[in-house]
């Protein structure tokens, strides 16, 4: 929980404003009622017999007028009523000199002509005024004040940051019973494995009995691991608004700081915290940056600040004189570079992964995001799903408010499904840049090139289908793009491999055979061409000549320069990966050729509209030669729900007649079998027979 400020520390000014009225109340007394006379007034009145006492004041040049009762009855002088009660206290008169010298000598000649009895005392004296008591008093208690506040903040106690006795402390913000998260599970759609997992540890908080009941122990740590935007750090604030426990939430960043042994002493006190309030939670987002492997990038003989970190959170997290009651959250999207003894169990006894969704999940993701917006009738979720491929979380949200932008400028009432589909392109291929001027030779290249790409992947039975074409100019570079649906799977044959290298090439094949010469627009294309043929060959183990082997170390260091390969499996490399790319394309130059009406009424087609659909191909060119529907017709028709569900169902008879098996062999083993009846759920099976 964030600190409360502090209310500023009336005390000192209040202090301070009397002393000021002290000093000004006793100025303004010594001062107000003196009369300012000259000399020569001086030696009227001395001669009259009235002056009793004179005080010259060296250090000003000024000299002050004392008189007698019988001066101040008199009424010649106008001397105030309450001055004339406080005889002998302040002066009446008071009247410069040129210098203390020269009056004494005058003074002596004074003396001998005043009335007959009467004598003037006189005194010497050096005094300071109020102006130099301020100079010389003033500044040293302004430097004392301002070094005594300044003392106050370094310590902590006259108002956060930058507290240089305060560095060791934690910047760990504590969430509890009073300043709680109000995100819950509830908020967070699309990571259902994940939740399990995490609702564990919040269900072990709030009901330990039901997990010890069976000598579980609570876990130490969960790891949350993940590529960026799949939803970390929401489901830790998710946590945080489930728990009824303390909930310490910081970054990795804010245990590194300039000094030296600050990391490990904020480490310290985190955790001194942490126990105090224990049962606890806390959340360290971004971990690598005090977690990586040590020793990994250091100098010899160096003292590397941020081993010291790690080694103080590895002997707080599971040491000596470690106590129970703090869970550690953290999460990192690089988890390769976090050290070992880090992950091990005992610390991060779980790592949780963090994938980005599949279509179901950004279906769910996309009806969260969606509760805030006016939408339209015709705006359907499954489809922006399918259309969403490789879409993490924080895409999705962006999406949604993209369309909700877009339709604001229209001046809609609400976001309907074509807002939808430029928020997407504006996030896949960048801002639609209409205004560039092109020249017709060049929209003439562009054109045909994406022609290349929509008829090759149309008539290769392994590719992704096509969703759209266009030649608008986005972005800093792209001219125009295709837009396909991937299907959603994680392992790839060579057919399939080899059949999207040949739907990338398609658009430097359509320029070759239409125009007889090449352009630089292919740039993107060969870009992803050869990072596939490379790894087809060095990392899949996929090429015959080098065999089934794998280069790929997913444990490399950062600094490692060598091959472990020789140079002529380099040269062969090479070589293969060549052939490879040019098989290809070779492949995908005939297939164009052979369809050379379609490349044409394709191109023309875009010419004319700058943007056509999977529907104006199959009116063009006619339906895909390949009868299998994509994921996309699959979830949009509901197939896919129903083959799920299909699937659940025969999981479910399965692990039914599973559990009678093992019951029944239960019973043969204990000799009971005569007064035992074993059930089982049969509302399934006809699922499973249909």
């Amino acid at each position: 929980m964030p600190k409360t400020p502090q209310k500023p520390n009336y005390q000192v000014w209040i202090i301070l404003s009397l002393v000021m009225l002290f000093f000004s109340i006793f100025y303004f007394n010594q001062s107000s009622g003196i009369q300012e006379i000259n000399e020569r007034k001086f030696e009227e009145i001395a001669k009259k017999g009235h002056v009793k006492e004179i005080i010259i004041i060296k250090n000003q040049d000024i000299v002050e007028v004392f008189l007698n009762e019988e001066g101040l009855a008199s009424s010649e002088y106008n001397i105030p009523e309450a001055q004339s009660y406080s005889f002998g206290s302040t002066p009446q008169f008071r009247f410069k000199i040129v210098s203390a010298e020269s009056f004494e000598t005058k003074f002596r000649e004074l003396e001998s002509e005043l009335p007959e009895g009467k004598s003037i005392t006189y005194k010497l004296d050096d005094r300071s005024d109020f102006t130099g008591i301020l100079v010389n008093w003033g500044f040293l208690f302004l430097v004392i004040i301002i070094f005594w506040v300044l003392m106050r903040r370094m310590t902590g106690t006259a108002g956060p940051g930058g507290q240089i006795f305060n560095i060791g402390k934690s910047k760990a913000a504590l969430f509890d019973a009073e300043n709680k998260v109000k995100i819950t599970f509830a908020d967070v759609a699309g990571l259902e494995e994940a939740k399990e997992e995490v609702k564990e540890i919040v269900d072990f908080l709030k009901e330990p009995s039901k997990f010890t009941n069976l000598g579980g122990k609570i876990p130490k740590g969960a790891l949350l691991v993940g590529a960026p935007g799949t939803g970390k750090t929401l489901l830790a604030k998710a946590v945080a608004g489930e728990a009824e426990v303390p909930f310490f939430s910081l970054s990795g960043s804010d245990f590194v700081e300039m000094f030296v042994g600050v990391g490990a002493a904020r480490v310290r006190d985190l955790f001194k915290q942490a126990k105090e309030k224990a049962p606890c939670i806390v959340f360290i987002d971004e971990i690598d940056a005090i977690g990586r492997s040590r020793g990994r990038g250091q100098m010899p003989g160096s003292n590397d600040e941020r081993e010291n970190t790690l080694n103080s959170l590895l002997v707080e997290m599971d040491g000596f004189a470690t106590d129970s009651g703090v869970i550690i959250l953290a999460a990192s999207n690089r988890p390769d570079v976090l050290d070992s003894a880090l992950l091990r169990p005992g610390r991060f006894d779980r790592q949780i992964s963090i994938d980005k969704p599949d279509i179901i999940g950004r279906e769910a993701i996309f009806k969260v995001h969606l509760k805030p917006l006016k939408l339209s009738k015709s705006v359907d979720t499954k489809k922006l799903a399918a259309q969403t491929p490789g879409f993490a979380g924080a895409e999705i949200a962006n999406v949604c408010n993209e369309a909700a932008l877009i339709g604001a400028r229209k001046n809609k009432k609400a976001v309907d499904m074509d807002d939808f589909h430029d928020a997407i392109d504006r996030v896949i291929g960048g801002l639609e840049k209409k205004s560039k001027i092109i020249s017709p030779e060049e929209k003439k290249i562009v054109a045909y090139h994406e022609a290349g790409h929509a008829v090759a992947g149309w008539f290769l039975e392994h590719a992704d289908p096509l969703v759209k074409v266009s030649i608008v100019p986005r972005g800093v570079a792209a001219l125009g793009y295709a837009q396909y649906l991937p299907k959603e799977q994680f392992l790839y044959q060579t057919e399939q491999l080899m059949d999207e290298m040949s739907m990338t090439l398609g658009g430097r094949a359509a320029e070759e055979i239409v125009f007889g010469k090449i352009s630089t627009g292919a740039l993107s294309d060969l870009e992803r061409v050869t990072k596939l043929a490379y790894s087809i060959v060095t990392i899949y183990g996929m090429n015959e000549k080098i065999g089934n082997v794998s280069f790929y170390d997913s444990k490399q260091s950062e600094y490692s320069f060598t091959k472990p390969y020789s140079e002529e499996t380099a040269r062969t490399i090479d070589q293969e990966v060549h052939m490879l790319i040019e098989s290809a394309y070779n492949r995908t130059k005939e297939l164009l050729k052979d369809k050379l009406d379609d490349l044409e009424v394709v191109a023309k087609e875009l010419l004319e509209k700058e943007i056509i659909f999977q529907s104006d191909l199959e009116r063009l060119i006619g339906k895909r030669p390949f009868d299998r529907q994509t994921t996309y017709q699959e979830f949009t028709n509901g197939t896919l729900e129903a083959n799920k569900e299909k699937k659940k169902a025969a999981d479910k008879v399965k692990d039914a007649k599973k559990a009678k098996k093992n019951k029944e062999q239960e019973i043969k083993s204990t000799g009971n079998d005569a007064d035992t009846e074993v059930e089982i759920d049969d509302t399934v099976a006809p699922e499973k027979e249909s």
